[in-house]
């Protein structure tokens, strides 16, 4: 009886092993260090989750500079030298002009707008289509979404246009384009990089994320000044993007794991973020003296005047752009029936 059970036990330990044996193995790269709130948490939560699901891959999560740079990723992936990256396809804009509209776009979709056009509508299909129509060898899967970003932390009050006029500001996105129009020059520069150019002077104000993920970074230390609300990222959503033939190669089982860790990791990443801002922002203001400030209507209606300007150039200038914003803009018409319709319209107390 003995003998039989240690046969068994045996038996299945060399099961074990060769299933484990088995697994397909991805490195994957992040565009955010894994100390990093809300950002590089989700990568590595991400890991975390296919890797206690999955029978058939496992995923090896590297910060970023330790394959490649973090704005070097898709090309990577792309070619093969890396298996796979947790990042946002904001980070292509200079390669792809309609890459950040799969981000996040100014005076646009809230998280649960985004995803419902992601996931319900086009969104994912014009996503794929994006990477397919420019060249790249990748697979994307939507696998990470927060809510609005501040919109800059300055190192002077503004109050008017003609303070913004000749800064020099780290901005992401199709929010830089707005920027520049209104006398700003722009810079897009990794998380890691922002703090030492604050500290030199290489730049006088910045935007990156979240107040958490911000106060980490130390911006508080150089420019006491953070505006709000994020009128150019009211959502942002993270991609996770697998080198195709490496994606092609898995079987179904592997593949709907990766996806069914995207999503669950897309409702952790957003929990995250609103459960856990409202504390840094209180400690920005009690100990690290910051003064949190509102953008004025007038500031507003002058950043949108110059997004729906931005905008209708793209539109004009790159017919995938235009394709993908005609298609976000019909499906926004049809879920303002809904949004004006089911929300409360107040503020809290």
């Amino acid at each position: 009886m003995k003998i039989r059970n240690f046969a068994a036990t045996v038996a299945a330990s060399i099961a074990m092993t060769a299933a484990a044996s088995a697994q397909e193995t991805f490195e994957m790269t992040s565009a955010f260090g894994k100390n990093l709130p809300i950002l590089g948490t989700a990568a590595v939560g991400f890991t975390e989750k296919v890797n206690s699901i999955s029978t058939e891959v496992e995923f090896e999560h590297f910060d970023p500079g330790e394959l490649v740079p973090a704005l070097e990723a898709l090309d990577a992936v792309s070619n093969g030298s890396v298996d796979a990256a947790y990042t946002t396809a904001g980070y292509w804009q200079g390669k792809i002009p309609a890459a950040s509209l799969f981000a996040a776009v100014p005076f646009g979709p809230e998280a649960g707008e985004f995803l419902a056009w992601m996931m319900y509508d086009d969104g994912h299909e014009l996503f794929q289509r994006m990477y397919d129509d420019n060249g790249y060898n990748v697979h994307v899967i939507p696998c990470g979404i927060i809510a609005p970003e501040t919109s800059g932390w300055f190192k002077n009050e503004i109050n008017s246009l003609a303070d913004l006029e000749g800064l020099n500001m780290r901005f992401f996105g199709l929010g830089a384009e707005v920027m520049q129009k209104l006398g700003v020059s722009t810079s897009l520069l990794a998380g890691g990089d922002i703090f030492p150019a604050l500290e030199r002077g290489a730049i006088d104000a910045t935007e990156f994320s979240m107040p958490l993920i911000d106060a980490r970074l130390g911006f508080y230390n150089i420019a006491k000044y953070n505006y709000f609300p994020g009128w150019h990222q009211p959502a942002t959503m993270f991609e996770l993007l697998i080198n195709k033939d490496r994606w092609e190669d898995l079987d179904e089982i592997a593949q709907n794991q990766i996806s069914v860790a995207c999503m669950a990791n897309i409702t952790d990443n957003y929990a995250e973020g609103e459960g856990t801002n409202f504390a840094a922002m209180q400690d920005n203001v009690e100990n690290n003296g910051v003064t949190i400030k509102q953008w004025s209507p007038e500031m507003l209606a002058a950043f949108e005047g110059a997004w729906n300007e931005v905008a209708g150039e793209l539109a004009a200038e790159d017919a995938y752009f235009k394709e993908v914003w005609d298609d976000l803009q019909e499906f926004r018409a049809g879920y303002k029936v809904w949004n004006n319709n089911i929300y409360l319209k107040r503020p809290r107390d």
